[in-house]
């Protein structure tokens, strides 16, 4: 079975850490990525850059209209994911506990089963 475990990022909670804490967040990933690496379970993973240099498109009667910004007016927006095959729902959910970002207050890692993937 497929899951993406999915990090959101909120600039208050981050900001609120100190450099170390960012650090060791930061450091973490390193290793959980050889570990799910190791095991086979990790497909991909990707970072994703902040809202603000994003942008939304909409069609509308045949015609593209592109705005900048976030689609959601929200404190929390997508950072990045990694997507892994692994046996079961609870695999993912001790997949994502391992994940350093689950363990700093205000922040956590949603598990989504993934349905299609090409």
């Amino acid at each position: 079975m497929k899951f993406m475990l999915i990090m959101h990022s909120n600039p208050q909670v981050w900001d609120a850490l100190t450099d170390a804490e960012r650090e060791e967040v930061m450091a973490g990933h390193g290793p959980f990525m050889e570990a799910v690496r190791a095991s086979g379970e990790l497909v991909g993973t990707a970072a994703l850059a902040g809202p603000e240099g994003s942008a939304v498109v909409r069609v509308r009667d045949g015609v593209p209209a592109v705005s900048d910004g976030p689609y959601l007016e929200a404190k929390e927006f997508l950072g990045g994911y990694y997507m892994v095959e692994c046996a079961d729902r609870a695999r993912a959910l001790e997949l994502a506990a391992m994940i350093p970002d689950a363990k700093v207050p205000g922040l956590g890692i949603e598990v989504r089963e993934v349905v299609f993937s090409a």
